[in-house]
């Protein structure tokens, strides 16, 4: 059994970590995903040998944190704020590099960004901000987002190794918007092999929107270590 231990410093900083990581995972959550975080950690580490650093980034305000630009809600009356901006400027200049010092890590350490739903698009789209991430894990992601997919169409992704996943059953609903979200997720996955990504992968996992999340995450995680430099580390 790894070493693990448990550290929350600040409200929104939540870590999992084995003893001398070798890479860190991201995810981006709010604070009613924060309880999965431990269910991850464990599923990820009975099947990866080597060492890591499970974060979690805790936004205040889920519509607003992670969306990329402004957009009318789909769903309820919380509009789209379109602050991903601010929160990946906060998340590459301060989370990650106080991670990085907290834990003793090599800078040029593998980091993989993830995230489940809003989260997911907002991996995404971090990814087509910077190159700093070895890996991105988009699980269940909002690709049915106003103004995404023309915007994937116009740019290029800067990550070489991105894992999409989606239930079997998301499509299955009354919203006309988030109906197309299979539609979107298959255009997404040709978008990338269209830029050139090493690797990169669209997994359909059985059931709706809602089911099993953490497990999905985890497994979405599990297949970025994989394809990243730090497979190496495995052996």
């Amino acid at each position: 059994m790894k070493e693990m231990m448990k550290n929350r410093t600040y409200r929104d900083k939540i870590v999992y970590c084995a003893k001398d990581p070798k890479f860190v995972l991201i995810q981006m959550v709010d604070e009613d995903m924060i309880d999965m975080l431990s269910e991850q950690y464990h599923i990820i580490s009975s099947v990866i040998e080597c060492p890591f650093l499970l974060a979690g980034y805790v936004v205040n305000d889920w519509n607003k944190d992670l969306s990329p630009w402004k957009a009318k809600a789909v769903f309820g009356k919380k509009n789209f704020e379109g602050a991903a901006r601010e929160t990946l400027d906060d998340l590459c200049g301060s989370f990650i590099p106080q991670l990085k010092k907290e834990h003793n890590l090599d800078d040029d350490i593998c980091v993989i960004l993830g995230g489940y739903s809003l989260a997911g698009l907002f991996s995404l789209w971090s990814a087509y901000q910077t190159d700093v991430f070895s890996a991105v894990m988009a699980a269940s992601a909002s690709v049915w987002f106003s103004g995404w997919i023309d915007y994937a169409k116009a740019n290029r992704i800067k990550c070489k190794n991105v894992y999409l996943s989606l239930g079997d059953r998301e499509s299955d609903t009354k919203n006309p918007i988030m109906k197309k979200v299979e539609e979107c997720m298959k255009t997404q996955f040709a978008l990338l092999a269209r830029d050139d990504t090493d690797n990169c992968a669209l997994e359909f996992n059985e059931g709706n929107h809602f089911t099993d999340v953490a497990k999905r995450c985890a497994k979405g995680y599990e297949w970025c270590i994989e394809q990243t430099k730090c497979h190496d580390l495995l052996h």
